[in-house]
Parts: structure tokens; C-alpha cells; sequence
């Protein structure tokens, strides 16, 4: 039996403006210890935790020696890396070698399976083996556009269609991720960074219909995503660029989901700089055709970055009390605020 323990020990992998957040956030819940951190820029080893994320000092040492920090014995690492799957498996495997359950926020391991079969296999069989939860989740894919809107369903008699849509701003987003959506590009080099790979548009559309499709039973045998470029006709001005009249300020991306040739979800994520200018609005909607239909306005959007932060951490009772394997979002009870109360891990 594994000693008893009073606070729930967590590492921190991945000091970026997420993993900064969650360390943010864990340092104010009593019942949480931060034993371990670490970041990748070599640069950041040695320092306290405190100064990298602008906090006090905490008495955490920032490392890049792997073998240092799991020797601190975390229950659970809080990963933030990422975003495929083929770039956190070797994180994952080293996590749970070392006997730790994981929460990582890399997207395409909200439904892992529609990435990697492969990989999803190797990270749910050595889960298994161990004793450990492995969990993808986040704002979205990881909540709004698949948690939330399989939530609503179970007030339905029954589902004919899901329509969903997130509409947000990218202003407060620094250039990496505005080349992600070819913000401030031309229409023809929009579609030249889409053929090149460097404009991506949304990551984990496939993710989110397939969670959606499994939880319903829906077998889904067709996946169309389309992405456009939306053109701005004013002068859009942000902190990290200025779109010009005509150019693009950010990627329409789409995915509809078919079974036997019927459409069963359609989800949008219009991404874009400032869509005030234009006289848009931020904002998550869920519409869902059945008995009764459902009808769901969120106005503002709910703020990407502080809702994967949070989410994030507020999974984790709910993971150290999961059942052993790789899992998704709909295996696990609801969502909640952990505020300061941790449930401690059950198992060994």
C-alpha cells in the first residue's frame, strides 16, 4: 500500500502561458503541492517557480532533468506541451513509467483514438498496467464544442442533428498563433499556407465528433472540414498586428460529420481579430435538433485560455478517482469547481 498522503502532489511539465496559469492556480488550493517543474527553455532550470510565472517566491526549482523531478514522486502531471499526439506519447510514457497519472492539454488527446490507434493502444495498455488515468481535455476540443454539447443531450428524448459553433476573438494571441490562422495574410497567400501546412486553422474538430459520435452511439463514417479565409473591409489593429482592408483577419474552419450519408454534427470556429470591427460578436452556441430542441447562447465567449487552465486542473480529483486506462471526457464524471477541495487519490 502506498503511504498516505496529505495533499495531492503535482508536477507541472511545460511552463508556457497554460502550464504558468495552472501553476497560478494550484498554488492557491491548500490541499495541492507543487513538487516538481519542468520547463524546456534550458535557460529557466534553476530558477524558483515563483519567478518564471511572476509569483513568490515558492521554493520550486524549475528543471529540465526528468529524472530530478519525478524523483519528487508526483501523483499526477499536469502536461502542457503539446498538441499532437505523436508529441506527447513519449511524455505520457515517461509519466507513467514513473507510476503518475496524466491531465495534458495537447488537443488531438481529447479522443486520441482518431489520431493514433496505435499510440492510443500503447498509452491505454500501459495505463492499465500501472494503475494510472490518462486524460486529453481543455476548452475546446475538451469542452465546448463535445462535453457541453453531449451534456445538453441528455435532456433529449431523442437527437437528429448537432449543430455547434465558437466564435472568438484572437486579439489577445501572440504571432505563432495568428500564422496558425493566417491572420494579416493575403487570400493568395492564405491558400498557399494552407497547401504548405503553415496556416492549420482549428486543432481537434476530428477529436470533438468523434467524442460527440461514441457518447451518442452514432457510428461516423465520413469527416468533411473545409477552412476559409475571412477577409476584413477595415483596418484591424491588435498589439501583435495590423490587418489591412482586403487581407485576412483569421480562418473560417468547419467540420461536418456524416453516417451512412446523413449529416448528424456540424461545428464551426470562425477565429479572427477583432470581429467588432465588423459588428461581430464573441460568442459559444450550441444548437441541437431533437425532443425537445436545444438552444444555447454563451455571450461573451468563455475565455480560451483561463477555461484550459481550469479545466485542467479541475479534472484532476476526478482522475486520481478514474478508472485505470486512457480516457476521454465522457468517461469521467461531470466537470465541477474544485475550489480548495482535492479529493485525495484512492488507489495505490
Amino acid at each position: 500500500m502506498a503511504e498516505a498522503r496529505s495533499k495531492t502532489r503535482v508536477l507541472l511539465w511545460g511552463l508556457g502561458a497554460m502550464g504558468s496559469g495552472m501553476a497560478s492556480m494550484l498554488l492557491e488550493n491548500p490541499d495541492i503541492e507543487i513538487v516538481a517543474a519542468v520547463a524546456r527553455r534550458p535557460s529557466r532550470a534553476g530558477k524558483d517557480l515563483g519567478e518564471i510565472i511572476g509569483k513568490a517566491t515558492t521554493g520550486v526549482k524549475v528543471t529540465s532533468d526528468l529524472g530530478q523531478a519525478f524523483r519528487s514522486r508526483p501523483d499526477i502531471v499536469l502536461l502542457s506541451t503539446a498538441s499532437f499526439v505523436e508529441q506527447v506519447f513519449p511524455e505520457i510514457e515517461v509519466a507513467l513509467e514513473h507510476d503518475a497519472n496524466v491531465i495534458t492539454i495537447a488537443e488531438e488527446m481529447a479522443f486520441p483514438w482518431a489520431a493514433s490507434e496505435e499510440l492510443s493502444g500503447r498509452i491505454d495498455h500501459m495505463a492499465k498496467q500501472r494503475g494510472k488515468t490518462v486524460l486529453g481535455t481543455g476548452i475546446n476540443p475538451g469542452f465546448v464544442l463535445d462535453t457541453l454539447i453531449i451534456a445538453l443531450t441528455g435532456i433529449c428524448m431523442d437527437v437528429q442533428h448537432i449543430h455547434g459553433k465558437r466564435v472568438n476573438n484572437l486579439a489577445p494571441f501572440g504571432r505563432t498563433v495568428m500564422q496558425t490562422q493566417g491572420v494579416g495574410t493575403t487570400p493568395e497567400e492564405f491558400e498557399q499556407g494552407l497547401a504548405s501546412g503553415e496556416i492549420v486553422g482549428h486543432v481537434g474538430f476530428k477529436q470533438s465528433l468523434m467524442l460527440i459520435g461514441k457518447a451518442l452511439g452514432w457510428e461516423i463514417d465520413e469527416i468533411v472540414e473545409e477552412k476559409q479565409p475571412i477577409i476584413t473591409s477595415v483596418e484591424r489593429r491588435t498589439a501583435y498586428t495590423t490587418v489591412a482592408p482586403g487581407n485576412v483577419a483569421g480562418c473560417r474552419h468547419t467540420a461536418r460529420a456524416y453516417s451512412r450519408g446523413k449529416e448528424l454534427i456540424f461545428l464551426e470556429h470562425p477565429q479572427q481579430v477583432c470581429p467588432e470591427a465588423e459588428g461581430g460578436k464573441t460568442g459559444d452556441y450550441i444548437t441541437i435538433r431533437g425532443t425537445p430542441p436545444v438552444n444555447l447562447a454563451i455571450e461573451p465567449e468563455i475565455p480560451g485560455g483561463i477555461g484550459t487552465m481550469a479545466i485542467a486542473v479541475n479534472m484532476i480529483p476526478l482522475v486520481l478517482n478514474g478508472p485505470p486506462g486512457l480516457v476521454t471526457m465522457a468517461d469521467l464524471p461531470i466537470p465541477r469547481a474544485m475550489n480548495t477541495l482535492v479529493a485525495r487519490a484512492t488507489r495505490d
